[in-house]
């Protein structure tokens, strides 16, 4: 019997503690047994105190540094919820304690080279141990993933079959990418950089399907008029992970979008006509996370800009027949933090109390699309309109 229904790691990090304080607020009634922990138990004591934690919450201390503390905290608990990154770096260790352990893990990742790693390496095991290992649990890539899997259930409904072709469209988003994301993004690219062999993995559609290659995908890389929305649209810097997620759920779930199934994601350009085609153009020249001028792991947005933030994401499904069908997905906070938070601690809560699965190493579409949707539409402030 476990200690702990949820243990978060990484509890001193900004992300991390945004989650704690999430669970803090939403579910300190007791119902819900979770631990802090981190590499300093006096940062811990601070972090509890500073977002009105209870007093006698555990307060474990683990080290990505230390397999050892690794596997003792993974023992304790039903579900191990990461925010420590770049997974690359600092997950390896971790993913094979909660394997070795039988527990459950989420995290926020969008490292497609080491998931890629991390599938290959411990999908058997995990199948054996039944821990349930569910990487992407974040704006990459719950939102896209959840909303190709209800688009797909209302195709169903209405036309009898899933739609062969879904387009992923971001209509609106206010509010960055976090500090993490853009290390991750560093990292990967460092890595690449090491190992060339890397980069043909990272421009695979299904890098994320071993033993299976799908049709040719659309490469969106460059501005188009997309006629069935009416607008330009441009590249969009989370496609390449989001795009991979959505094909893994497709191949976990026996194709149940069809073997045959198309997918991509891009950003709507505001205006019409040439200005329409200009914004495409600009947007496509603009790297988010090529800079350093976001912000650095560890460091975020204000709650007031947390607060203000917002994503509005558009999927169509065209039918063979040429009907068509919509999902829309929306978030009430920044997709970077403010609803990352909420999401990953919705689908560690979903693992502890919603799901039983089998071991394996899964994405939140494949594992719980409904009982987390559900989840994030009563409680963390996310909708999908579908039909």
């Amino acid at each position: 019997m476990s200690e702990f229904d949820i243990v978060v790691y990484g509890a001193t990090g900004f992300t991390g503690r945004l989650v704690a304080e999430y669970l803090a607020r939403s579910h300190g009634d007791g119902s819900l047994s979770w631990a802090m922990a981190g590499r300093s138990l006096s940062k811990l004591e601070e972090v509890r105190d500073q977002i009105g934690a209870p007093g006698d919450i555990a307060l474990l201390t683990a080290n990505a540094d230390d397999p050892a503390s690794l596997r003792a905290m993974a023992a304790r608990t039903r579900v191990v919820l990461t925010t420590v990154g770049p997974y690359q770096l600092y997950g390896p260790d971790l993913v094979a304690a909660c394997v070795a352990t039988g527990t459950g893990y989420v995290d926020l990742c969008g490292e497609p080279a080491w998931m890629r790693q991390m599938i290959d390496a411990h999908h058997e095991a995990a199948r054996a141990s039944g821990a349930r290992i569910v990487f992407s649990c974040g704006f990459d890539s719950i939102p896209f993933d959840l909303g190709v899997w209800s688009l797909q259930q209302a195709a169903r409904e209405k036309y009898g079959r899933a739609a062969q072709r879904v387009k992923g469209r971001v209509r609106k988003m206010q509010g960055g990418f976090s500090g993490g994301t853009a290390a991750s993004l560093k990292a990967t690219l460092a890595a690449a950089a090491r190992d060339p062999s890397l980069i043909k993995l990272l421009t695979n559609p299904f890098a994320l399907t071993p033993g299976f290659e799908g049709p040719s995908q659309p490469s969106g890389m460059l501005p188009e008029y997309d006629a069935a929305i009416g607008a330009w649209v441009a590249p969009f810097i989370m496609a390449p992970i989001n795009t991979k997620n959505v094909h893994r759920t497709n191949a976990l779930t026996g194709h149940a979008y069809g073997t045959d199934f198309v997918y991509d994601e891009m950003m709507v350009a505001p205006g019409i006509g040439d200005m329409g085609r200009v914004a495409a153009e600009a947007i496509a020249k603009i790297n988010p996370l090529a800079s350093d001028k976001g912000p650095k792991p560890g460091e975020g947005p204000s709650k007031e800009e947390r607060d203000s933030g917002f994503y509005d994401l558009l999927f169509v499904g065209e039918m063979p027949g040429g009907e068509r069908i919509d999902c829309v997905v929306t978030g009430d906070r920044d997709p970077g933090y403010g609803s990352t938070s909420k999401m990953i601690a919705e689908a560690a809560i979903c693992l502890v109390r919603d799901v039983e699965g089998t071991g394996g190493i899964w994405t939140p579409g494949a594992l719980m699309a409904a009982p987390l949707r559900d989840r994030l539409t009563a409680h963390a402030g996310l909708t999908f309109t579908a039909g």
